[in-house]
């Protein structure tokens, strides 16, 4: 409002009959450092000649209102609630307010944020939640004993070994400062040498490993010879564990679900526990060893497959 004050004192000795100079000089004396510029006390000087008489501003076209109603807090609120995609500069557009206010409605009015959506492997449906429920809780009641439960658990996953895996961006990470350029990296691909690994594993480590050469597919058959291996490797390294009975535990391929399989896996004494569908989290490879293998390898430049078989293995 100071401004108002100024312009009303300006139009006051103008009326007196004072010119600009002699109004700028009385104005400098009372307000001091405060006192609006010769070039303002000029031009509003000038109005009030030529029949301005208003110490207001004008009203112009597309003026933001300085105060924010309860009528534009409930016109965004409604508009959010038909579009909740809808963007700022189309709420300023749609109700003729500045997108400050738009901002300040709904920041600190209305709570709100835009967030980004967040990527998950799969939106499951309702049956398959419910399959995941039954699943979790058929493996808690188990055993009574879990550390026992635990022990009884081979488990397994396949993963891709490549004669050569590029680091992901984030590895090349650097300390620098504000002044300074961000370093740059070239893409690079992955080298056609590659073999399946097939890794069996316990809580007391690595039972069994497979390397199946590129060009092959893990099929019923030769998934039904590694459990057959398997069970051999169990009897010689791991004493009682066949007595105590095995449960295995892996994912849903189709090789894993393939009929001949589960018939070997009873020929084998070994119990398949279930998975629900779409569950890396449930699968202990999946977040625990394939992650932490590939971390070791990539960027890891091989002269072939065998000498990358042989880097896993002393990892393993």
């Amino acid at each position: 409002m100071e401004a108002v004050e100024y312009r009303s004192v300006i139009k006051f000795l103008y009326l007196k009959g004072q010119i600009s100079t002699e109004i700028h000089q009385k104005m400098f004396q009372v307000y001091a450092e405060k006192c609006p510029n010769y070039s303002t006390v000029t031009l509003w000087v000038r109005k009030f000649k030529y029949g301005f008489l208003s110490v207001m501003d004008e009203h112009r076209e597309g003026r933001p209102p300085s105060v924010v109603t309860e009528i534009d807090v409930s016109t965004v609120e409604k508009l959010i609630m038909q579009d909740i995609r809808i963007t700022v500069k189309q709420l300023a557009f749609e109700t003729k307010i500045s997108i400050g206010s738009v901002k300040t409605i709904l920041h600190d009015h209305l709570n709100l944020n835009k967030v980004s959506a967040r990527w998950v492997p799969r939106l499951l449906t309702t049956d398959q939640k419910k399959e995941r429920v039954n699943c979790c809780q058929h493996l808690l009641r188990q055993e009574a004993n879990y550390a026992f439960f635990f022990r009884r658990i081979v488990t397994m996953d396949e993963t891709w070994i490549y004669q050569f895996d590029p680091e992901p961006k984030s590895a090349s990470m650097q300390w620098r400062r504000p002044s300074s350029p961000p370093p740059k990296k070239a893409k690079v691909t992955q080298l056609s040498g590659k073999v399946m690994l097939s890794c069996f594993w316990d809580c007391d480590g690595i039972t069994m490993t497979d390397y199946m050469e590129k060009g092959k597919t893990v099929t019923g058959e030769y998934y039904s010879g590694l459990l057959k291996r398997l069970r051999s490797e169990l009897a010689r390294r791991r004493r009682g564990k066949l007595r105590s009975g095995v449960l295995l535990l892996h994912d849903n391929a189709p090789a894993h679900r393939a009929r001949q399989t589960v018939e070997t896996a009873e020929r084998c004494d070994f119990e398949i526990l279930p998975h629900p569908p779409y569950s890396p989290d449930l699968a202990l490879s999946d977040f625990c060893l394939s992650p932490n293998l590939k971390k070791s390898i990539k960027g890891r430049r091989f002269e072939d497959i065998t000498d990358a078989i042989t880097v896993v293995e002393a990892w393993f």
